[in-house]
């Protein structure tokens, strides 16, 4: 495990959770969902028939011991689960919960709105899309929130800036074309993430190709404009831009470009992108040219705790979600 996995799973072990994981017959999520529970953050809820998931499980040498099983395959258990959702809430009929409860996202997610399971991951299987739809409709968004986002997190070898050679990436899996308000609530949610889950003093830059006025377009003005929405809503965050990377984040590059005084340029740990597109390739060029372990997306706004992996992750990055996402759902007062 790196460093940073090490230190999220110590924090994670002291407050356990019981995690959904939907896509049970996926061998990368059984890895995973073993390692969590050998690192005691918590037992592991398999959404699926033990006689199908055991022997996969065997096969892959993977000790089911400490899991837990719902298996939405069998009516019996179904039609316990409509009976305590309907008890519980009135937004769905029995049948409606019956029908959503044959799909393993969806299941796991009512088992989370019941309180069941307190945390789940999905997104090996499923894509973003689906994570983030089903959460919405079932798990709803928190009060105030008006749509949800995500932050990723960049370990990169090598890199002395950020935070102890570390930042967060935002947003980089959901908001494809973000206007001014979006590129706001991103920035004042992700500058939250941090500083609840890793103990950061945020201080936040949103990007473009142009800094300061180096070049004028009608985009940057989007930008430009998120920038002052953020410092209105969070008085006291430190958030600036537009800035190119360098000026965001390289010190030599700062005292070139930025001419008055900013508590971010050459400094930031969290990077706001424009849009999805720069988002989706900013993450994978870090990861493939800097060789940095990529954490996330985490998902914020959402009214209960879920982690969406990325379908290229390895099981060490998955382990590092899991551990995040059990020490935001033993801190409930954060932004999900």
């Amino acid at each position: 495990m790196t460093p940073f996995i090490e230190k999220m799973a110590g924090r994670a072990a002291r407050a356990p959770k019981r995690i959904a994981f939907p896509e049970a017959e996926n061998p990368d999520i059984l890895r995973t969902a073993q390692l969590a529970a050998e690192q005691g953050m918590g037992r592991p809820v398999l959404l699926g028939s033990p006689e199908r998931i055991e022997p996969l499980a065997r096969s892959l040498g993977v000790s089911t011991e400490k899991f837990s099983y719902f298996d939405y395959t069998r009516d019996s258990a179904l039609r316990r689960l409509a009976g305590e959702y309907c008890a519980a809430f009135s937004d769905l009929s029995e049948k409606a919960v019956l029908r959503k409860a044959k799909d393993p996202l969806r299941c796991g997610l009512l088992l989370l709105k019941l309180g069941q399971v307190d945390c789940l991951a999905a997104g090996k299987d499923y894509s973003t899309g689906d994570v983030v739809f089903n959460a919405i409709s079932i798990i709803g968004l928190r009060p105030g929130v008006e749509a949800p986002s995500s932050i990723g997190l960049a370990d990169i070898p090598g890199f002395a800036g950020g935070e102890d050679g570390m930042l967060a990436l935002a947003d980089c899996a959901i908001t494809v074309q973000p206007d001014a308000k979006d590129l706001a609530g991103i920035a004042v949610a992700s500058a939250d993430t941090v500083r609840r889950l890793l103990g950061w003093e945020p201080r936040v830059a949103l990007l473009g190709f142009s800094t300061c006025g180096s070049a004028e377009h009608p985009s940057l003005e989007v930008i430009r404009q998120g920038a002052a929405i953020a410092r209105e809503l969070c008085p006291g965050l430190k958030v600036d831009g537009e800035f190119q990377l360098d000026a965001a984040i390289l010190p030599p590059a700062a005292a070139k470009k930025v001419a008055r005084p900013s508590d971010v340029a050459g400094r930031a740990n969290v990077l706001v992108f424009p849009n999805l597109h720069a988002g989706n390739i900013g993450v994978k060029l870090i990861q493939i040219f800097g060789r940095a372990n990529a954490y996330g997306p985490i998902l914020q706004g959402f009214a209960q705790p879920i982690c969406d992996f990325s379908r290229s992750a390895p099981v060490d990055e998955m382990l590092g979600n899991v551990a995040m996402l059990v020490v935001r759902a033993g801190d409930r007062g954060a932004d999900l």
